[in-house]
């Protein structure tokens, strides 16, 4: 049924405030109920004929209007669209956007209608589909649907985020089309409207989007959504009435996407700067638009050189970007760079960057060094299949995934010398790997390979770069986690790879690829009770390598490779123990006065014991990981987690009186399971307190552990005298290398994290060796014990941000021993002092001055090995920076240089400092 739309004077009222409509007099109402009598008669008399026409042609079904064209006079039907581009067939009508399928709604002070205008005075809203108009007049033609607009005149369309003030303009409400004199505009701005009382009600702009689209003009044209012909205007993406940049001409086109002027000028802060030719800015603020970026300009020192750069950005689609790009040192020669980015459906995405330079070399010291090289990186994920699962809700889903890390380096000196990041400037190993797993059930199947690269010795004018290559490639692994055994209480899962591994190094290299087995099955029973949780488990381990190395002797480094095959395989037995968390609640006296809080102590005890057996060839074994490092021990593993927690004391207790308090009241809300229930102390501990009605949080943490060794050679992998010991199981327990010879007890590790508040974070870390050694002073070489009472790592780290101002502080202390041992000969002792110190002011990325310092210090040396200071200003959408930084890493680098910045909103930024080149 087609039904012909009615103007309706007296719909409820728009979202926007308004002035309520005078009531009507006694004229007025009896000339609408005239008009609603004429209205009704009409309407039945189209209805007849729609009924009618609905026998007679049934396409005509669709609820729209007709142009009043008639149709050729032929009995048949118009033959369908045809496919074939070209093809000279039409329809045999052209709808024409109509309100048949909304409404128009009208509100105002006064209405009237004369010569079949509706004429509206006084606060008039007319709003029909995603269209609003507002108008001091309005006059209305409800057959053209043309609407004629004068006075504070204000036109938006939501669907195409488009808002319109002009003093005079027209708008048909079918087509679109429109005519504005003296037009402020926008795309992508939106009106918010503050709640509140008609007396505080207030309305502001508010961007959509981070790149809208503003103009202002004395005539704009308007053919369609988004599409206008903007005359003697301006366009800018900074908010009116005074940007900080804009475009001026005679006549801008807007097609949808981009805005095109030929003639303008280019203005920033209110001065003319620049005039151009041809000149495009895009509309479409989800569309990118390819083109030349801003080049970048930058002054170094004398160890490279001034620098310009240039680079050319390629929209390619909505998922895909590519960005090339060179840039030219004056004393060094030309470095390129292209980055791809790619954000598929899910969490698929690629990002692959490459930079290279061609280095003439200089001469330090009146020696010639170049340091040309190549860096290229690649990462990425696709997801083979969606999470899916069976009817059962509890089955776990399958997934299967491909996922690469690349990393490709020439020349670790090339990147010491041309990165512009700290961290990545003194890091010595390079990573990569790519694999493809599939999970489900808990179960895991991974096909991967992966290389490992690292700097053994630093390149200097006397000495060449000496690096170690790893290879795993390929490698299968099938692992598991926890599993029922059938309806027992046993517990069962598996760790088992295959692997092909290569390994190169500048006193050894492999014969090509040896291939390794390993599988390890595991059995336990857990069990519990009045707060104990006990976890004994049983494991047998099985590793066989194709290859093995011949045992070292006085004057041969035990890396000489054997053609005999090796098998090792052992028994691991462990007995993990958790006592019950002891706690206490101080909530009255001297202590809840001085905090000014409740405390909440905690303590959670943890006791494990380790036994490992058959491994009696660990000498033989070549090394590739952590598998290759495994060893027999007898050991047995003691520690404890304390923690404060605090509650305001003026918040309502979530415990009777008198009761035990439960996780609820030391984690808040952190501290229940998804259906309310309190979780273990020990999965609480560990999730981000919120708050809630106990309002409690993490003050203090302190985490102390240590191991005994009852086997203090660990079935004669550690000797006196010999290498440093790198085994699995110490390095479990530190990072930090401490087995020089035979030893019972470990270093105590320490691990304390104290929060403050919100905006304070303090964390001290350290390994105390307490040095309980089996050899003795007369049994040893060396000039000190194989262990000796120190801190072998020492750091201090402090966080504070209150409102504009942030700091920051690390401190690092290592006294252990060095990485290498080479030839026979026990490694030096790595012993330095690290600092780095950061200071920051206000945000970069808001109105108003920044600052940021900071510096990367070698206390042993006096010396600052980076520096920086970099402050800024920012205006409503520019801004400018100002940078010097400073390098100081021995012979590699030492260089010092300025970089600037000045930055347009939504355009793009001329100098060199870029957000991936920070500090660290």
């Amino acid at each position: 049924m087609v039904r012909v739309p009615k103007l309706n004077l007296r719909q409820p009222k728009s979202p926007w405030p308004t002035v309520p409509s005078a009531p009507l007099g006694h004229r007025a109402r009896h000339r609408n109920h005239i008009q609603f009598a004429i209205r009704t008669i009409l309407s039945r008399v189209f209805l007849s004929i729609s009924i009618t026409l609905l026998f007679a042609n049934p396409t005509h079904l669709a609820a729209e209007q007709l142009t009043t064209v008639a149709p050729p006079p032929t009995a048949e039907p118009a033959p369908p669209l045809p496919d074939a581009p070209g093809a000279q067939v039409y329809p045999d009508a052209v709808p024409i956007p109509s309100p048949g399928a909304a409404a128009v709604h009208i509100e105002s002070d006064r209405q009237s209608a004369s010569s079949g205008l509706d004429i509206l005075d006084g606060n008039v809203i007319l709003t029909y589909r995603d269209r609003t108009l507002r108008a001091d007049h309005m006059e209305y033609n409800a057959n053209t649907g043309d609407v004629t607009l004068t006075g504070h005149l204000a036109a938006t369309v939501a669907e195409s985020d488009e808002h319109i003030e002009a003093s005079r303009g027209t708008f048909n409400l079918r087509t679109g089309v429109a005519r504005f004199s003296d037009v402020t505009g926008s795309v992508g701005l939106h009106q918010k409207i503050t709640d509140g009382d008609q007396a505080t009600t207030t309305a502001h702009a508010v961007y959509a989007n981070g790149n809208p689209f503003l103009f202002t003009a004395k005539l704009v044209v308007r053919s369609g959504p988004r599409q206008f012909q903007i005359y003697n205007g301006t366009i800018t993406s900074c908010q009116l009435p005074k940007p900080d940049w804009l475009l001026s001409g005679s006549e801008f086109s807007v097609d949808g996407n981009k805005a095109r002027a030929t003639n303008s000028v280019f203005h920033i802060l209110g001065l003319p700067l620049l005039w151009l030719p041809y000149v495009t800015h895009p509309v479409d603020t989800s569309d990118r638009q390819s083109g030349l970026l801003i080049p970048e300009i930058g002054f170094n020192s004398a160890a490279k050189g001034d620098t310009v750069g240039e680079k050319i950005y390629w929209a390619i689609n909505r998922s895909t970007d590519l960005t090339v790009g060179t840039i030219y040192y004056s004393a060094r020669g030309w470095e390129q760079s292209a980055t791809l980015r790619y954000r598929g459906p899910n969490q698929d995405f690629i990002k692959a960057h490459y930079n290279g330079l061609q280095d003439r070399g200089y001469y330090p010291g009146g020696v010639y060094v170049n340091q040309s090289g190549t860096d290229a990186i690649f990462s990425g994920r696709h997801d083979l299949d969606a999470d899916s699962s069976s009817d059962d809700v509890h089955a776990s889903p399958v997934h299967t995934r491909l996922v690469a890390d690349i990393e490709y380096l020439s020349s670790f000196p090339y990147r010491q010398a041309f990165s512009s990041n700290f961290n990545q400037a003194v890091s010595s190993d390079v990573v990569s790997n790519i694999y493809i797993t599939r999970q489900r059930n808990g179960t895991s199947l991974s096909l991967e390979g992966d290389r490992y690269q690292s700097e053994k010795r630093v390149a200097s004018t006397t000495q060449t770069e000496q690096q170690v290559h790893i290879f795993h490639a390929p490698a299968l692994e099938f692992t598991t986690t926890d599993h029922h055994l059938g309806g027992t209480a046993l517990e069962w899962n598996l760790d088992s790879s295959f692997a092909a591994l290569k390994r190169t190094q500048p006193n050894f290299q492999s014969s090509g690829m040896i291939e390794r087995i390993d599988v390890r099955p595991e059995l336990a029973l857990p069990f519990g009770g009045a707060g104990w949780h006990v976890r004994p488990s049983i494991a047998g381990r099985e590793t066989f390598y194709t290859r093995s190395r011949y045992p070292s002797h006085p004057g041969v480094p035990g890396t000489i490779e054997n053609i005999a095959s090796l098998n090792r395989a052992n028994i691991d037995l462990q007995f993990d123990i958790r006592p019950p968390m002891i706690e206490r609640t101080f909530d009255s006296g001297f202590l809840r006065k001085l905090a000014r809080h409740d405390i909440r102590h905690t303590i959670e005890p943890e006791i494990a014991y380790r036994y490992t057996s058959g491994i009696d060839n660990f000498a033989d074994t070549l090394r590739f990981d952590l598998v290759d490092v495994a060893s027999d021990t007898n050991e047995l593993e003691y520690g404890a987690t304390q923690r404060l927690f605090l509650r305001r004391t003026g918040v309502q207790a979530c415990r009777a009186p008198g009761t035990s308090a439960d996780a609820t009241e030391i984690l808040g809300s952190a501290g229940q399971d998804d259906d309310g229930s309190a979780v273990p102390a020990q999965t609480a501990g560990r999730v981000e307190p919120v708050v809630s009605q106990c309002s409690s949080r993490e003050w203090i943490s302190w985490y102390v552990a240590q191991k005994y060794f009852f086997d203090p050679t660990f079935g004669g992998a550690v000797v006196a005298n010999g290498p440093r010991g790198l085994l699995s199981t110490t390095l479990g327990l530190s990072g930090i290398s401490f087995l020089t010879g035979p030893r019972t007890i470990s270093p105590i590790v320490s691990r304390l994290r104290l929060r403050t508040s919100d905006k304070t974070d303090i964390e001290w870390d350290f390994d105390y060796d307490t040095c309980s050694s089996s050899v003795s002073a007369a049994t040893t070489t060396n000039k000190t014990l194989p262990c000796e009472r120190k801190f072998t790592s020492n750091n201090v780290f402090i966080d504070v941000h209150q409102g504009n101002v942030a700091g920051g502080v690390v401190y690092a202390r290592l006294n252990a021993p060095a990485r290498s041992y080479v030839d026979g000969v026990l490694s030096a002792v790595a012993d330095f002092d690290q600092m780095r110190v950061n200071l920051g002011y206000g945000t970069a990325t808001r109105p108003g001055f920044s600052a940021l310092a900071s510096a990367g210090i070698d206390i042993d040396v006096g010396s600052v090995q980076y520096g920086s200071v970099l402050t800024s200003y920012n205006w409503n959408c520019c801004g400018v920076s100002v940078e010097y930084r400073k390098y100081e890493l021995g012979s590699t680098r030492n260089d010092n240089g300025y970089k600037f910045n000045f930055t347009l909103a939504n355009i793009g930024s001329a100098g060199n400092i870029r957000h991936s080149g920070q500090p660290f």
